[in-house]
This record gives C-alpha cells, structure tokens and sequence, in this order.
C-alpha cells in the first residue's frame, strides 16, 4: 500500500482512539487532504483508496489539478482553504465545494453574486482572526455576528468558521473560542486542527481537520 494511503490510515487510527478516549458518541470529522504543491501522481492513490475531501490554497493551481480529477473522480469534494481574492472568485466558483476563507464584505458580495447567478452550491465558512494578527487573514470575533447577517442578507450558505491558532500558542483556548463563536450564531461546523493539533481540535469536536504534511510528507515547494 502507498505510503501516503498508510499515513491515512495511521491518522484515522489515532483519531479514532483520540474519540475513543473521550468517550463522544456520534462524532466523525472529516479529513481534508491538503494537496496543495503536491502533483496529481501524489493524489492518485488517495483517490483511489476512497478519500473524497482535499484542500488547496490557490485558485490557478486547484483548476490546472482538479479539472479533470473532479470529471474521473466525481464524488471529491473540494475545499478552498487559502486566502481569495476577488478576480480569482469567478474561477473558484466553478472548482471549489467549500470555501474555507472568507474573510471580508467585498469577498462576501462577490462570491454570492457568483454562486447564485450560477445556482452553485458551494458551503463557506467565515474566517476569524481570534488573536487579532496583524497578519492574518480574518473577521474579528466582535464583528462576527454582523458579518454573519450580512452574509444571510446575501444568501450565502455559511456553514461555520475557521480560525488558525498563533504559532507557538497553545491551540486549545483558540479552539475554544470558536466553538462558543459558532455556537453564539447558531452555526453546527467549525475548521480546525491541522497536522500539529488536529488531536487538539478533536477535543472540541472539529467537523473539519485540514493536515497536509502528515499526509503527503513535506511540501515540495
């Protein structure tokens, strides 16, 4: 078996026994592959061991790649997990199932022009940017809320939030205020946890954990 399908594997182990071990019933996250640098050779056996849902961060690359995987392989689910910009919407639209980075009205405006012109059913989640970084992408959790009504005015299918904790902080506090977010706008799904905590995420019932390098090995570029 393919090393990448083995990494999987040991992964679902450890969250199984990570479930296990906190005794939650009804709880299954799902796995997001992020491929992203990574060619179609090193997917292929994902895809055909029956993995569905990948992630990458570029619209230019996602297209060039999952054009036709997505035609051969029909039930991939897609997940846009960079940061996008508004020129790059009319073509994530077309590829991407979820979107994982909204983070401002322009972008929000933007996209439910798009996805209901077309009639796409695409799931989105807000981006919050918990710790204030100045770097980082994201809505202020004291202005989520808002952004939230604003994107039900424009019929967007927003599905939960997403955070990325600081480097070299404990994640769990930041896992924790997300859940309260969600639940505070009455939001079911959450995008947390990463190859370095995703068994942290778990402990807060993450629905989606985004792990690239325990998956593919470290990126190629």
């Amino acid at each position: 078996m393919h090393n990448r399908v083995n990494n999987l594997i040991e992964i679902n182990k450890k969250i199984n026994n990570k479930i296990n071990s906190l005794s939650i019933l009804d709880y299954s996250p799902k796995i997001i592959a992020v491929s992203k640098t990574f060619k179609e050779e090193d997917i292929l056996p994902l895809l055909d061991f029956g993995h569905i849902h990948f992630g990458e961060n570029k619209v230019q690359e996602a297209i060039s790649k999952w054009s036709d995987l997505k035609k051969r392989y029909s039930k991939v689910k897609l997940h846009m997990l960079g940061k996008l910009q508004t020129n790059k919407v009319k073509y994530a639209v077309e590829i991407f199932d979820y979107i994982h980075s909204l983070d401002n009205l322009k972008l929000a405006n933007k996209l439910a022009s798009l996805i209901n012109r077309d009639k796409k059913e695409i799931k989105v989640f807000i981006q919050v940017n918990l710790a204030n970084e100045t770097q980082k992408s994201g809505i202020n959790p004291s202005e989520l809320r808002l952004f939230y009504e604003k994107c039900l005015e424009l019929k967007l299918n927003v599905v939960g939030t997403m955070c990325i904790p600081p480097e070299n902080e404990d994640p769990k506090k930041y896992f924790k205020q997300t859940i309260e977010l969600n639940k505070s706008i009455n939001l079911n799904y959450t995008s947390m946890g990463m190859t370095n905590d995703y068994l942290e995420a778990i402990e807060y019932q993450s629905s989606f954990l985004r792990i690239g390098s325990g998956i593919f090995g470290k990126r190629l570029r």
